[in-house]
C-alpha cells in the first residue's frame, strides 16, 4: 500500500473530498503543473502486459489556456509527455496528497469542448521499442547486466537485494520483442517487475502472501462483496514442466506439480486421474535446480487466474494497489487473505472497484 498518514487513512475509510493533481513533464521539464480535471479515471491489472492506464476529460480551454494538443510540445501532446497523478485527501484545513505514479500519454483527442486523454504506464517505453536488429548478451553478462540492457535508460531499475544474480549462457539471442525479453529473464530468474509509484522499475520475488494492509467487511461503509465465476477446462493443467538446457546442449527439466488440497486443478484429483502438464521453456535455464524453481515459479503465477476472485465495490482507497494484500470477510469468508490483481479507481466521487484473489482457499 502506498504511504499515507494515519489520519488520512482513517479518512478515507469512509465518505471523503477527492481532490486530483496531474502534472505534465518532457524530457524532465514541468510543462504544466495543474491540469484541470473535469473526471477520469485510473486502471490496473497485474495480467495484462502493461498493467496500469489512465484516462482524462480535460477542458478544451480554461481560464484563458488552450488545453487542446495542437504542438508537440503542448503538456498534453503524445510525444514523450509524462503525467505524474497525485491523489488529494481532504484533512479539513489542509490536503494530503498521495502519488499514485507517472503514466505517458499514448492519444489526446479533442471532441467538441473537451480533450479526451488517454496514458499507459511506463512498460509501454520497452514494450513499443522493438529490437532494431537481434540482441545477443555479451560474455560476462548477468541476469541483472541483461535486464538493465533490455530497460535502461527508458527505465531506472531498483534491484530487490535478496535477488540472487547469475551468468547468462552464451548463444542468446532475441530478434523483435524487448518486453518479451525481459519477461523471459525475470521468469527465468525467478523475479516478477513492477513500476513503482516514482517511475523506477522494481524486479523483485515473486511473492503471493504478506500481511493484510486493510481489512474489508461486507456491508460495512458502503464496501459490497460478490463471487465472481466462471468454468472452463481450456488451458487448465495440474503440473508445470520447465525446460532448459545444460552446458553441453542436452535438455534438461524441472517439474512441479499442483499439491494443494484445495485446489480443483491439483494433480491426481478429480480434474484428471492422469498429470495435464504446462511447459515452459527458456535457454536461460541451465541446470536442474533452476528448472525447478522455475516450474514452481510460474505454476504460483498461473495459478493466479485459476484461484477463486471476488468483486468489492467500496469508497475509493487511494493507498491500495494492486498487489497489496487485504483481509476479506464477507461471501462466506471470515477474516481471508486476498491479493488484489485489479483496481479501477475513480478521479471524481464514484466507487472504487476491486478484484481479489482468494489466498490459502
Amino acid at each position: 500500500m502506498l504511504e499515507m498518514s494515519p489520519d488520512a487513512l482513517s479518512v478515507v475509510q469512509g465518505s471523503h473530498s477527492i481532490y486530483i493533481r496531474a502534472e505534465s513533464w518532457l524530457d524532465g521539464e514541468l510543462l504544466a503543473a495543474e491540469i484541470p480535471i473535469n473526471s477520469g479515471g485510473e486502471e490496473r491489472d497485474r495480467s495484462a502486459a502493461i498493467p496500469e492506464s489512465v484516462r482524462l476529460n480535460v477542458p478544451r480551454r480554461d481560464r484563458g489556456v488552450s488545453w487542446e494538443p495542437i504542438e508537440p510540445d503542448h503538456p498534453l501532446g503524445a510525444f514523450g509527455q509524462q503525467l505524474r497523478i497525485d491523489y488529494g485527501v481532504d484533512m479539513g484545513g489542509h490536503i494530503e496528497w498521495i502519488n499514485r505514479g507517472w503514466f505517458l500519454i499514448t492519444s489526446s483527442e479533442t471532441d467538441g469542448d473537451t480533450v479526451a486523454v488517454q496514458a499507459e504506464g511506463l512498460l509501454t517505453l520497452i514494450d513499443e521499442a522493438k529490437f532494431v536488429g537481434p540482441f545477443q548478451p555479451a560474455l560476462g553478462d548477468t541476469l541483472a547486466s541483461v535486464s538493465r540492457a533490455l530497460v535502461e535508460p527508458a527505465l531506472t531499475i531498483a534491484f530487490d537485494g535478496s535477488l540472487v544474480d547469475r551468468p547468462v549462457p552464451q548463444g542468446m539471442q532475441w530478434d523483435t520483442d524487448r518486453l518479451g525479453a525481459l519477461r523471459e529473464v525475470l521468469g527465468a530468474w525467478p523475479a516478477d517487475c513492477r513500476v513503482t509509484e516514482d517511475g523506477f522499475l522494481a524486479i523483485e520475488p515473486l511473492v503471493d502472501t504478506g500481511p493484510p494492509v486493510l481489512s474489508l467487511t461486507d456491508g460495512v461503509g458502503g464496501t459490497v462483496m460478490r463471487w465472481q465465476g466462471g468454468a472452463s477446462r481450456d488451458g487448465a493443467f495440474t503440473v508445470v514442466v520447465a525446460q532448459g538446457e545444460d552446458a553441453d546442449g542436452g535438455q534438461i527439466q524441472g517439474v512441479a506439480y499442483d499439491d494443494d488440497e484445495t485446489s480443483p486443478f491439483r494433480a491426481g484429483g478429480p480434474f484428471s486421474p492422469l498429470p495435464v502438464p504446462h511447459y515452459h521453456q527458456s535457454p536461460l535455464l541451465t541446470t536442474v535446480a533452476q528448472c525447478r524453481t522455475a516450474a514452481a515459479t510460474t505454476l504460483r503465477r498461473l495459478r493466479r487466474s485459476a484461484s477463486r476472485k471476488l468483486g468489492v465495490s467500496m469508497v475509493p482507497h487511494p493507498g491500495l494497489m494492486t498487489g497489496d494484500v487485504v483481509s476479506a470477510t464477507g461471501a462466506g469468508l471470515t477474516s481471508q487473505p486476498c491479493m488484489i490483481e485489479a483496481l479501477s479507481l475513480p478521479y471524481t466521487p464514484s466507487e472504487m472497484h476491486l478484484t481479489v484473489r482468494v489466498l490459502n482457499g
